[in-house]
């Protein structure tokens, strides 16, 4: 059953106010393939773990520009309860011509935060190509998934 449907068959907001307030967490995860003519040009931008262009620190700006969109994600997605978070923290690192994505989201309340973290990795995924798209426009963003969640009714976690 969607819940997001009334009986009608129209959109709606979930009524979640008879819901526990717990604990909720969730991770999700965004890959950004960088094409050869990027790598090439950025092995010696390479700086402390940071991707370094003309624009500034890739994944630090990153970062903020994900926080800034989870944070703000009730705004994006039209059926999201405004949620507070308690945080919201991302791991960037490479791997090969990957950039490995993930945004962590927290809160207690009587609503989980996957679609926070989905939100989150997916702008950073964004800034990254935007940061990067001065030196070639041979970038795939791929791979946008939630990873696990804790809290409500069941947990997640996916295996692959």
């Amino acid at each position: 059953m969607l819940t997001h449907l009334t009986p009608e068959g129209n959109p709606s907001m979930v009524d979640v106010g008879a819901k526990l307030v717990t604990k909720r967490t969730a991770k999700a995860r965004s890959i950004v393939t960088l094409g050869e003519s990027i790598l090439s040009h950025l092995d010696a931008s390479l700086n402390g773990g940071d991707i370094q262009t003309r624009k500034g620190p890739v994944f630090q700006t990153a970062r903020i520009a994900g926080t800034m969109a989870a944070k703000r994600t009730d705004d994006l997605i039209p059926l999201c309860h405004s949620l507070g978070l308690d945080g919201c923290t991302f791991d960037i690192r490479t791997d090969g011509s990957d950039v490995i994505i993930e945004c962590t989201v927290s809160t207690e309340g009587k609503t989980g935060v996957e679609m926070e973290a989905l939100v989150g990795a997916s702008v950073a995924a964004l800034t990254v190509y935007d940061m990067c798209k001065a030196l070639s426009h041979d970038i795939v963003i791929r791979e946008t998934r939630l990873i696990e969640k804790t809290g409500g009714k069941r947990d997640f976690r996916y295996d692959g």
